[in-house]
């Protein structure tokens, strides 16, 4: 049997995490078995159904590299046979007419359920069971005409010829009555396998009430598709061995329906940045220098770079940068005069003796061998002048020359900023900060 799988989004707003994670398993196991992966646009909520919500389940498809392999079907152009599989199932007796409620507003049609124990075969869940008087009949077309999810998703199914449905386990009761449909329209039922809920850190559904929980939003954070696609593919499946960041290759040929675990899946927005940061640290300098580039174009300051010094910077900050956006903690490499942290001023700079120790190190730091070993050992030379034990100065200049607390080592820091910025910025704190003349 030749692998035929879907991603069925409903195009009314954005796309949620928990919905593109179903579409990224969709995808693997097509891939894994070399079958086919089909996207069907389920737009048949004519209020909330948009042609800008279209383009961003494609646009968020696109970016994580989930290409389909057929012309997507729309499901609005479904409708003759949403109606003419009710009238078969009206016919056979399977369904009968009713004005649902007594309103007087028209009749709509209900799919009658078999009154039978009913069960089928989860490929992650096992087997699971349902008891005939659990199961009441529903109504599969309004009074209105128009189809309900239940009858149009069977029969759309039924036309793309599907053979595994792998979908959130929020639809395993819909799964009941979807295997009802297929059996009364003389239909073969296709293989379901329902994946774990993503969860929040207390166990409930995760939402954007627990921070981005769209992709879009991922994206404009900076963080790269293929960590996103990599860190998703582990909440609920775990290829074993301990292994965790995977090539897409690597990732498809060990995806089994097999790995994926039944209970929820807690989305760790830490251990996704930290991921992230693996993939950012592994690119091209060139390629990550363009991704920063274009985030701080953004900012006022971060349009018009020494492009040499910029690309120093790149490189001394690319293993420690794990998103994009927080390039923007930069800013003290590239505009005089210095930011400040007031806090960390009045905690290290404003005590007794840093003044001296200030002069101290910027004077052996002037007649050193500016590079990182050179100015390592000017330190080393300003300590044992200082009295001070090994590296207890280093968060002192760090602040002077950068007016932060954290960054790459100092070392390295200065040796970027270069000789001259860096004895101008140890005369202007001992200025503007400690008041020396």
């Amino acid at each position: 049997m030749s692998v035929r799988v879907r991603f069925a989004p409903s195009p009314t707003g954005q796309v949620h995490i928990g919905n593109i994670r179903a579409a990224i398993f969709n995808w693997l196991f097509a891939r894994h078995n070399g079958g086919q992966f089909l996207l069907r646009i389920e737009d048949t909520d004519r209020e909330r159904s948009t042609p800008e919500a279209v383009q961003t389940i494609l646009g968020a498809m696109e970016w994580l590299g989930l290409n389909f392999d057929e012309t997507p079907l729309y499901q609005s152009t479904q409708h003759g046979q949403h109606h003419e599989a009710a009238e078969k199932l009206l016919a056979a007796g399977r369904a009968y007419k009713e004005d649902k409620g007594g309103t007087g507003q028209g009749e709509c049609i209900l799919f009658r359920m078999p009154g039978t124990d009913m069960g089928f075969h989860d490929e992650i869940k096992g087997d699971l069971l349902k008891k005939a008087e659990d199961m009441k009949d529903f109504v599969i077309v309004r009074s209105d005409g128009s189809p309900v999810f239940h009858l149009a998703n069977v029969v759309d199914d039924i036309t793309q010829g599907i053979t595994h449905i792998i979908r959130g386990d929020d639809h395993v009761e819909n799964t009941f009555r979807h295997v009802a449909l297929y059996q009364a329209l003389g239909a073969p039922v296709p293989r379901y396998a329902h994946l774990p809920m993503i969860v929040n850190a207390q166990g409930k559904p995760y939402s954007k009430r627990d921070g981005a929980a769209y992709v879009g939003q991922f994206r404009d954070m900076g963080y790269s598709a293929d960590a996103l696609f990599n860190y998703l593919t582990l909440l609920g499946w775990s290829p074993g061995e301990d292994r965790e960041k995977m090539t897409r290759d690597e990732i498809i040929a060990a995806f089994t329906l097999d790995r994926v675990k039944s209970s929820p899946a807690q989305m760790d927005i830490r251990k996704l940045t930290h991921m992230n940061g693996l993939y950012l640290a592994d690119l091209p300098l060139d390629i990550f220098a363009a991704g920063v580039r274009r985030h701080l174009a953004t900012l006022d300051w971060g349009q018009a770079l020494d492009e040499t010094l910029f690309m120093k910077v790149c490189r001394l900050m690319q293993s420690r940068t794990p998103l994009f956006v927080q390039s923007e903690s930069w800013k003290y490499f590239f505009v005089d005069p210095l930011d400040y942290d007031e806090k960390a001023v009045h905690k290290t700079l404003r005590k007794e003796g840093v003044k001296a120790a200030l002069e101290t190190i910027r004077d052996h730091l002037a007649g050193c061998d500016f590079s990182e070993v050179g100015i390592q050992q000017a330190i080393r030379s300003s300590e044992a002048a200082l009295g001070s034990g090994e590296g207890k100065l280093n968060q002192t200049i760090r602040i002077a020359v950068t007016g932060v607390t954290t960054g790459a080592g100092i070392y390295e820091t200065l040796c970027v900023l270069g000789r001259e910025r860096s004895l101008t910025r140890f005369n202007n704190t001992l200025t503007t900060q400690l008041g020396a003349p």
